[in-house]
């Protein structure tokens, strides 16, 4: 009984812990610095998680890209020097919305182009269904009425393939 309240006792000491846990301070002292270096990174990618912004991530890389974009802020750089430097070092692929251009065409218009292409097939293919004749399709309805008929069209089915081994 004592060992089960000393383990008790251990576990709601550890569940205050969290109450005593204060928010992070920023690494910059100047608010307006830090305020610019997270505007800046909410518009890179990170090259790591590739789903996050610089600003969101906590990988490594991701730290280190916020030290610097913090680097070059306090150098005097502006925000688009900072966005070009990064995009020097790393490519278009590490700006959330990358220019167009020939490189990346596919990447503005390939899904409004995949969507007219399946709308296409779509049109094509009902326009086809629509031309067939009557008899072309089967009679679901008919064979679901007749009682047993089901089990039997799926027996003359599967008559030519092994069953379950």
């Amino acid at each position: 009984m004592k060992g089960l309240r000393i383990v008790l006792g251990g576990w709601l000491l550890a569940a205050c812990f969290p109450l005593f846990a204060k928010e992070a301070a920023p690494e910059a002292a100047d608010p307006a610095l830090e305020a610019r270096m997270v505007k800046i990174t909410s518009e890179l990618r990170c090259l790591v998680c590739q789903n996050q912004t610089i600003a969101d991530s906590n990988a490594s890389l991701a730290v280190d890209l916020r030290r610097e974009a913090r680097a070059l802020i306090k150098q005097g750089k502006s925000d688009a020097e900072v966005v070009d430097y990064m995009t020097a070092r790393y490519g278009d692929f590490v700006l959330y919305r990358p220019p167009v251009r020939a490189t990346t065409l596919l990447l503005w218009f390939g899904p409004a182009l995949m969507l007219a292409g399946g709308a296409a097939i779509l049109i094509i293919v009902l326009r086809r269904r629509s031309r067939m004749a009557a008899d072309a399709f089967d009679a679901d309805d008919e064979i679901a009425d007749e009682p047993g008929a089901v089990d039997a069209a799926l027996a003359s089915a599967n008559a030519g393939t092994p069953g379950p081994a």
